[in-house]
């Protein structure tokens, strides 16, 4: 038989940007209508998250914070997705995500004592429309796609995004989320940060697709390749997104970025698998670089604005950080307590014997 029965189906998936490496509009049909304000609004917030991340890190090395993944590289693909959201929307994060979380309203010292395992950075407050972040990788893809379907059925004008990486394109979590959320045009928007490794593996060890926006076209929904380091282009399909997906039809963006430290300060050491030609590469495109020189030659942005958002974020870190040494030492009632309203026999069992324990 001479007839090849297999034929490959390819989308072409073109890297959608605004911005090149140097801050210039190469795309103006794309540009979103931000005003002179958001702009700025956006500007601050990338250098606000660096420092941040800066600190988190030092805040580990020291003892003072627990679990922690760095963001700093992956800063265009956090604040511009949060960015184009409205406040009543959701946000499904991964551990990574904590900066998209704080900026949607989940105040910094509990993101600490979340950091430190403490309950306290467990209990969302009121108004503030965020899940805690999702350590199994990818298990949020479908929660995202239920909460999703339960705004849908609730007739509220709300969307449900959730974030992953690469690693968490592989799981099949990441497969039945999507098929659900399209099937049901529930309002879901997913994000997969493909920062090119999942912790040590290379995304093209990962799959044979040659984008994982392509995967997207299986589940019959929306997808799209991100520069991940230009923000105007991260915030302008996230927007874009957000309206297709209220009108039933979901989304997948890939963003491509680089994280330029660990996976996590657990351990990892990333010069064991990637090479420093690389990560000039990368840092070359680096977020913050690029709006800046965007936002500057605008003239809507200079070295005293940026030094007073660094102090800013500094003393903020500082003030959450007391805050959070604030909080009293949790017992293992405490851990109980939370686990339901109405505690099964067995836990409440455990509770008794604990708070006997606990009150000598």
């Amino acid at each position: 038989m001479n007839v090849n029965m297999f034929k490959n189906v390819e989308e072409n998936f073109e890297t959608f940007r605004i911005l090149d490496e140097k801050g210039e509009v190469v795309n103006k049909d794309a540009m979103p209508d931000l005003s002179d304000e958001e702009l700025t609004e956006l500007m601050r917030r990338l250098v606000y998250t660096r420092i941040w991340d800066q600190r988190a890190i030092s805040l580990n090395r020291q003892g003072r914070l627990g679990f922690y993944a760095p963001v700093a590289g992956q800063e265009a693909s956090m604040i511009g997705t949060q960015f184009a959201l409205d406040k009543d929307d959701w946000i499904l994060p991964g551990y990574r995500d904590i900066p998209q979380m704080v900026f949607h309203g989940f105040p910094l010292y509990k993101a600490f004592l979340f950091s430190r395992g403490h309950i306290t950075g467990g209990k969302i407050p009121e108004g503030v429309n965020v899940l805690m972040p999702q350590i199994i990788i990818g298990a949020q893809i479908v929660q995202a796609a239920g909460v999703a379907l339960g705004l849908k059925k609730s007739g509220k004008e709300q969307v449900a995004i959730t974030y992953t990486g690469d690693g968490g394109s592989s799981q099949g979590d990441f497969y039945e989320g999507m098929n659900f959320a399209g099937a049901f045009k529930a309002p879901a928007i997913f994000v997969v940060q493909n920062n090119r490794f999942a912790i040590s593996t290379p995304v093209e060890k990962q799959s044979m697709a040659k984008t994982i926006a392509q995967k997207a076209v299986a589940a019959g929904i929306n997808g799209i390749q991100v520069d991940g380091m230009d923000v105007l282009a991260v915030y302008a399909a996230t927007k874009q997104a957000r309206v297709e997906a209220l009108n039933g039809v979901p989304t997948l963006i890939e963003t491509l970025t680089y994280r330029y430290g660990p996976h996590t300060l657990a351990g990892d050491d990333p010069t064991r698998y990637r090479t420093k030609d690389m990560d000039d590469e990368y840092q070359a495109q680096d977020p913050l670089i690029r709006f800046r020189a965007f936002m500057e030659a605008k003239g809507l942005w200079n070295e005293d604005k940026e030094n007073e958002v660094i102090e800013q974020a500094k003393a903020d870190v500082k003030e959450a950080l007391a805050q959070a040494d604030k909080e009293p030492k949790q017992k293992v009632t405490d851990f109980i307590n939370v686990m339901a309203e109405k505690l099964p026999q067995n836990l409440q069992e455990q509770l008794d014997e604990y708070t006997a324990k606990e009150s000598k």
